[in-house]
């Protein structure tokens, strides 16, 4: 049970506040809670010095945050108070390479099949390489944001090529390799066949 004011913000000293059951309601707080390892780490003792090396030291950050405690929490900057009312504490795997090729490929909305449509609509068929759909993955995993930086490199990939596909008719494919994710390349354009092009005319 807690009290909030009305309209969202108090205005008066005396004005009344709503009261709230809250029984019934689930709070989720979510975050990356970056260097939260690190406090483990130290928490846990596991930086030795010399030639003896503890168990522990061999763990990696993933594996680290399986071991975190609510005093870990507070160390991090929350007030007590607050996670006190955060009984359970849950945590989510990084995305490794495989899932974001998944995310690409696979999901209802993946962001390959999307821009596959958009290319369709000029008459222009989109391929992407496996060695291309793993370098972004990969990309996204060096990026430090996960899923979401998926769209952005799908953007910065895509933008030119997607200006230049309209004033042109001669296109029938647009290939992405690995060296285009690397920028090193731009995307391959395949041509129509002549003997295409007559009849279509």
């Amino acid at each position: 049970m807690f009290y909030v004011p009305p309209q969202g913000g108090r205005k008066h000293p005396n004005q009344e506040y709503i009261q709230i059951n809250t029984a019934n309601i689930l709070f989720i707080c979510g975050g990356a809670f970056v260097g939260m390892d690190e406090i483990i780490k130290k928490r846990m003792g596991t930086s030795s010095l010399g030639f003896h090396r503890d168990e522990d030291v061999q763990m990696t950050p993933e594996e680290m945050m399986h071991k975190i405690a609510p005093e870990d929490l507070v160390r991090f900057g929350m007030i007590p108070e607050f996670i006190g009312r955060l009984p359970v504490i849950s945590l989510l795997d990084q995305l490794q390479i495989a899932d974001l090729q998944k995310i690409l490929l696979q999901t209802k909305n993946a962001m390959v099949k999307q821009y596959s449509k958009l290319f369709a609509m000029d008459g222009v068929r989109l391929r992407f390489t496996d060695d291309a759909i793993k370098a972004v993955a990969r990309k996204a995993i060096e990026l430090k944001t996960g899923a979401r930086a998926l769209r952005s490199i799908m953007e910065k990939l895509m933008l030119e090529v997607m200006y230049e596909l309209p004033q042109r008719t001669d296109i029938e494919e647009v290939v992405v390799d690995a060296g285009v994710v690397a920028g090193r390349k731009r995307p391959s354009l395949r041509r129509r066949s002549k003997r295409v092009s007559k009849n279509a005319a």
